[in-house]
């Protein structure tokens, strides 16, 4: 029965952080007046301030000076910080600029991608129905970039740069909550530079603009940290098939506010590249969820 309760508990955590995400385009939208480097500089530093309350509350800030007196520590967690940086602000621009869909797309093929960097940096043996599946998501990022005569850098900016920072973190000391601090970290110090660069020139918004965009800009460190820390609860209470399948929330929902809410433009020639993509996803889920199953029960 506990174990039940456990299992439930984390599937209510990893919802809520899948739900969440999903609903990023909402949240950035509104303040879509502000320049997206601004909106990841006030998201960067207000995280700072989250997070060090986090850490304060836990009692918990004694691992901080012995992980910056390494280096080679630093340096990886640094680049994992532009990595996410790049992240995040490809997201914030693509949503304020009308291309949700296609930010959605980014994070549907992200899993196909996170598996492609494994086998090639970590030398993990992809299985065939992989490739397969890899394959089918290749033939419909191709079809996108023949149809519309561009390739989707957006989406693919997103899959790439988050699957690299994935990778990363896979092979990083430090746990969710003290790597998602030091990133924050080292992330900060360019962004507040850069925020009191706007500040000094007139040309910042926090202060300056209606009372719902500085309380939405002061509110983006909640909203960046919240997720993560639900999503930390949730990766503890159950098993990486599970956390696999519900990651697809979070594009789900942005795809639908992207076509419904926002009315973005999706012709028909873009369905069959989306098609395609879907058809991996649900072979490579597939074959996980089979291979789940197989494992013989504790």
């Amino acid at each position: 029965m506990t174990d039940h309760k456990h299992a439930r508990s984390g599937l209510l955590y990893a919802f809520g952080a899948y739900f969440c995400w999903g609903l990023f385009p909402l949240y950035w939208k509104p303040i879509h007046q502000v320049p997206a480097l601004e909106i990841l500089s006030h998201r960067i530093a207000w995280s700072l301030v989250f997070l060090a309350g986090v850490l304060l509350w836990k009692r918990h800030g004694d691992w901080l000076p012995a992980a910056l007196r390494q280096p080679r520590l630093v340096a990886g967690f640094a680049l994992s910080a532009a990595l996410l940086s790049v992240n995040w602000f490809v997201y914030i621009w693509a949503v304020n600029a009308g291309h949700v869909i296609e930010s959605s797309l980014g994070y549907f093929i992200n899993p196909l991608v996170s598996v492609l960097l494994g086998g090639l940096v970590l030398k993990e043996r992809l299985r065939p129905v992989q490739k397969f599946a890899i394959g089918l998501a290749t033939a419909g990022v191709a079809w996108l970039t023949w149809s519309v005569g561009a390739l989707p850098w957006i989406a693919l900016a997103l899959a790439f740069s988050f699957g690299a920072y994935g990778l990363l973190r896979k092979m990083a000391p430090l746990g969710s909550l003290e790597g998602l601090t030091l990133e924050t970290l080292l992330m900060a110090a360019p962004a507040i530079g850069y925020l009191l660069w706007l500040e000094s020139h007139g040309s910042g918004h926090f202060g300056h603009d209606t009372t719902l965009t500085n309380t939405m800009l002061a509110g983006a460190g909640v909203v960046t940290a919240i997720p993560l820390l639900l999503f930390g609860a949730g990766a503890r209470r159950l098993s990486l098939t599970t956390l696999g399948l519900m990651q697809y929330i979070a594009p789900t929902l942005q795809f639908l506010i992207g076509v419904f809410l926002y009315h973005e433009p999706f012709a028909a020639s873009k369905l069959l590249g989306f098609g395609l993509i879907w058809l991996a996803l649900l072979v490579f889920s597939g074959e996980g969820l089979y291979r789940a199953r197989q494992l013989p029960q504790g």
